[in-house]
């Protein structure tokens, strides 16, 4: 029977309780214990689909086509267990279910209110499909106090007493903040979160507590006495210089033991926590280092790009090398008197990742050209993809016109908008017009990939899933004329109609693909892709 664990935040948001989620998930792991994570969203977007990069980070999809948020990437990254649409709820979509529900008279007649029927929903969310599972952690997102959490809150309070005190755990985490002028910690923003927490019915049984420093014996003492917990459940977190060291870090403070002492499980085996060790003795201590060039167009924003940067950090750790990711802004090399050159030579390798809209597009048009025509290890990730076949076409294939319909009307259209598409509930269909949300190639699809093409080695296989998330399809009529140009279409769907990965046999490595392979990398399993590339990227260091 499965265990729960809920994770709530205060004082400030941005404390990593996601990371945290992900860190105990692999240490109740390595002890041997079957875990799952899910997280409460209280915006009220269905989900965050059609949310700005800026405001929210990047999207992550999983393999049955949820878009989610993107602490269900560090999930995976951390656990190797494939997220799921039931492992991430949004206030909106548990209003916009409820609201159907109303609508046909599902609640006969009831008046429908927060409580029981909102509530009740978050609890059944919580409790679906947890098959042999032995620890569930639920993540709530938000801080302790936002009005828009409280029914989650309220939610996992009545599921403490439907469920019985012996099957939860409540941890809480607070800021611990350092004032320079007083010269100390400070405990009270942590003791009135928990007062908070506490007057909201729940009695938290761990803190984990962010400080930029240790956090002395006395004042866990002293917290643990104002927040009626045991001292070993006052948890420091101090920064890591990776993200990969907070689960050892975690251990080390006790974090797991403390779990498992909460659910009064004293019999558990210790941690094997080899393949962690090697992860760090691997990033600590490379043989070399290479430079990435990142041609994006929400580089101000780096959470756009999560997975992207983690699959980059991977591919580093096969190759037991740092990965230095310089963000390269898109639009800046559309501007007449911008010049590629300076920025792009002392580049190792250059990747052109995904994105929405015609801003900045020339400019990653420009950096496929530089990279096709220096010969620089190029790698293009769906939009990414579109721009090294936009620019093949102008380049290569003689059609100076080419562009996509995404971003206006062309007489060329390399790139146009999918319609119609074979999924696994069967043919799917969109409109131009529809609906923004949850209307993309959502999920994974198979690819065939050519016997003898460079991708087929990479993954030794040709046969690949992989997920996907876009609207715009490079335009197969075209393959001919850019396979003319020298550019190869060694992927594609099963029915043969839709390109899903594009190469140049005569590059040392140029490679785009229409899926994202950022989604499926973890740093005990790089994706071949990002492997590949940046053992180029090393190859093409000892070049320059």
């Amino acid at each position: 029977m499965a265990r729960f664990i809920f994770i709530t935040g205060g004082v400030v948001s941005s404390l990593g309780k996601g990371l945290m989620a992900a860190s105990l998930a692999a240490l109740l792991q390595a002890r041997g214990f079957k875990v799952r994570i899910r997280k409460f969203d209280p915006y009220l977007n269905v989900d965050p689909g059609t949310m700005s990069p800026y405001q929210h980070g990047e999207v992550y999809v999983t393999d049955d086509g949820a878009e989610t948020d993107l602490d269900l990437g560090h999930y995976e990254r951390f656990t190797g267990v494939a997220a799921r649409q039931s492992d991430n709820i949004t206030t909106g979509r548990i209003y916009r279910d409820i609201i159907a529900k109303e609508r046909r008279g599902d609640y006969l007649g009831a008046t429908v209110q927060v409580i029981p029927h909102v509530t009740n929903e978050i609890k059944s969310f919580a409790t679906a499909d947890l098959g042999d599972l032995d620890f569930l952690i639920c993540e709530i997102g938000g801080t302790v106090g936002d009005i828009e959490s409280l029914p989650f809150i309220e939610a996992i309070r009545q599921l403490r007493n439907d469920i019985g005190r012996a099957r939860t755990v409540s941890i809480h985490t607070t800021l611990i903040p350092y004032i320079a002028a007083a010269g100390e910690l400070k405990t009270k923003p942590t003791q009135h979160s928990v007062r908070d927490l506490t007057s909201l019915g729940i009695q938290p049984d761990i803190l984990l507590c962010r400080v930029d420093r240790p956090l002395p014996d006395g004042e866990r003492a002293k917290i643990a006495q104002f927040c009626n917990v045991r001292k070993e459940a006052v948890i420091p977190a101090l920064d890591a210089k990776s993200i990969y060291a907070v689960p050892l870090q975690y251990h080390r403070e006790g974090l797991d033991a403390e779990v498992l002492r909460a659910f009064g499980i004293e019999d558990a085996p210790e941690p094997d926590l080899g393949q962690w060790e090697n992860i760090l003795d691997r990033l600590f201590n490379p043989e070399g280092e290479v430079t990435i060039g990142v041609v994006g167009k929400y580089v101000g924003l780096q959470d756009a790009y999560k997975s992207l940067t983690e699959a980059l950090v991977h591919g580093g750790i096969a190759n037991r090398v740092k990965v230095n990711i310089r963000w390269l802004d898109a639009e800046v090399f559309e501007h007449p008197e911008a010049e590629l050159a300076p920025q792009l030579e002392p580049m190792h390798a250059i990747l052109v990742p995904g994105g929405f809209g015609e801003r900045g597009s020339e400019g990653k048009i420009a950096s496929v050209e530089f990279a096709r025509t220096r010969r620089v290890p190029f790698f293009g990730i769906c939009l990414g993809m579109q721009m090294a076949c936009i620019e093949g076409a102008r380049n290569t294939a003689g059609l100076p016109g080419a562009s996509s319909s995404e971003f206006g009307e062309t007489a060329e259209p390399v790139v146009g908008l999918i319609t119609e598409w074979m999924s696994r509930e069967g043919l799917e269909r969109r409109a131009a017009n529809g609906d923004m949300g949850g209307t993309m190639r959502l999920g994974a699809y198979e690819a065939e990939l050519g016997g003898n093409s460079h991708v087929a080695a990479i993954y030794g296989n040709t046969c690949i899933s992989e997920r996907h998330r876009h609207r715009y399809e490079v335009n197969v009529h075209y393959k001919d004329a850019l396979e003319a140009g020298g550019l190869v279409f060694s992927g594609m769907s099963p029915d043969g109609a839709l390109p899903e990965i594009v190469e140049r046999p005569d590059h040392p490595w140029f490679v785009g693909v229409q899926f994202h392979p950022e989604l499926k990398s973890k740093p005990f399993e790089p994706h071949p892709l990002f492997a590949s590339f940046i053992e180029a990227a090393v190859k093409q260091s000892r070049l320059v």
